[in-house]
């Protein structure tokens, strides 16, 4: 559970610090893709996708520095 306290009225920085707990936390990426069912084979096809364009992108920035 998230809290933040409010110190001296001042919702303005209480409800910043909370943005960035929440976004610290992961929360609602980890939310976002518990929303639907996804398929073992649909998220192993996904990892390796991007696995995929990793090396891509570092082999490219490699050519560049030789």
């Amino acid at each position: 559970m998230i809290e933040v306290k409010v110190f001296n009225n001042n919702i303005e920085f209480a409800l910043k610090k909370l943005k960035r707990k929440v976004k610290d936390s992961r929360l609602f990426i980890e939310l976002r893709e518990k929303e639907f069912y996804h398929k073992k084979s649909d998220i192993r096809r996904e990892l390796i996708s991007k696995a995929k364009l990793r090396t891509k992108y570092q082999n490219i920035e490699t050519k560049e520095l030789y």
